[in-house]
């Protein structure tokens, strides 16, 4: 199966996983092929405390390394199809079963409006994206870039997501860091995280995440970030949620990113995205 809409999408190599799930490589606007999972919502169509909400499907965007098939990844989107959201995860491009090289936040953009594109073909009248880490500061640049598209959000959460570029005031940040610039980091990143960076500087730089925030209302916007985030401190998350209209969670114990977040706060964040 294929199809082609507006803006150059393609949706190639479709196959059915479970009823209702599909699995499928998109292709984006510069022609990387992107592995991507849509299941429905897990939740009764004739139960009344979801009627309304299951016309809402959410888009989740990953962090750096991770993937559509890691396990945080797939407890975040069981959590929100209970909620009564149907859910597209899939695989930035550098990561997973998708082609082309990580460019760090920029060009996924074409990701994230490919996967969102796709949640409108099967019909849903509303879609809301969430991204983590890298993957927030991806869902703020498209909210911003994307707002008057056919890849537009009509939500968006980002969580764990830095503010600004080139930080480097954490271990973990610098770390990241050598794995971007040197040879030898990408290597790592290569065979070790299973990931394929691109090795050219960005140019020019993209817009930024805090940059990217007063351009998103009045689309409904959320930030939330952890008390213990060993990459972010709490200025990034003040400083995105300072920038626009913006609702700020900071959650007491949590960590960095999908895997830093509990079932709790996954419950909160997947009723917020289906009814905010």
């Amino acid at each position: 199966m294929s199809s082609e809409g507006e803006g150059g999408f393609h949706m190639v190599d479709v196959s059915l996983i479970t009823s209702g799930s599909r699995r499928a490589m998109l292709r984006t606007d510069d022609d990387v092929r992107i592995e991507a999972v849509y299941e429905p919502s897990q939740a009764s169509v004739t139960d009344t405390a979801v009627t309304g909400t299951a016309a809402t499907a959410v888009v989740l965007a990953h962090g750096f390394t991770g993937s559509a098939d890691r396990p945080a990844v797939r407890r975040a989107a069981r959590v929100f199809a209970e909620r009564g959201a149907a859910v597209i995860t899939f695989s930035f491009r550098g990561h997973g079963g998708s082609g082309g090289l990580s460019t760090l936040g920029d060009r996924e953009v074409l990701d994230l409006a490919a996967a969102v594109r796709w949640a409108r073909e099967f019909g849903h009248a509303r879609v809301a994206t969430v991204g983590f880490s890298m993957g927030g500061s991806v869902v703020l640049r498209h909210a911003a870039l994307h707002r008057e598209t056919d890849g537009r959000a009509d939500a968006v959460a980002a969580v764990s997501a830095p503010a600004r570029w080139y930080y480097r005031g954490t271990a973990p940040m610098r770390r990241l860091h050598w794995v971007v610039t040197r040879p030898t980091g990408r290597l790592v990143g290569r065979y070790g995280l299973r990931t394929r960076i691109d090795r050219r500087a960005w140019d020019p730089v993209p817009l930024s995440p805090v940059e990217a925030v007063p351009l998103i209302a009045p689309t409904p916007l959320l930030i939330v970030h952890g008390d213990r985030d060993a990459y972010f401190p709490l200025d990034h998350p003040r400083m995105l949620a300072g920038a626009g209209e913006a609702e700020l969670w900071l959650e007491r114990g949590m960590g960095h990113a999908e895997n830093g977040a509990d079932e709790e706060l996954l419950g909160r964040l997947g009723d917020w995205l289906t009814r905010a």
